[in-house]
């Protein structure tokens, strides 16, 4: 009963760390900003059709991001920052796929 008390205890310690934006060993969890998805898009030059099928983002998705009903979280918000930061470089790397 100690060692599963010790591991929910240990878990809860991390889920709090977490929550705080801090991980093990000392490291922040990052948090990318929150970007305008149409605005990134359209600089691509893509319609939401072309973009969705180039960056692998369901066209739904991509939808709900520029209405504002959803906001792009994780892996999703990274790649939406570099776009908005190299569309052409991102562009580039994904054609020669």
């Amino acid at each position: 009963m100690n060692k599963a008390f010790a591991s929910i205890k240990r878990g809860l310690q991390q889920a709090i760390r977490h929550q705080k934006g801090k991980r093990a060993g000392g490291l922040r969890l990052h948090v990318p900003p929150q970007v305008d998805v149409k605005a990134v898009r359209e600089r691509t030059g893509l319609t939401q059709e072309q973009f969705a099928a180039t960056f692998a983002i369901s066209l739904g998705a991509l939808r709900h991001w520029e209405r504002g009903d959803r906001k792009p979280r994780g892996t999703a918000l990274v790649l939406l920052n570099v776009i908005a930061k190299e569309p052409q470089a991102v562009l580039r790397a994904v054609e020669r796929v």
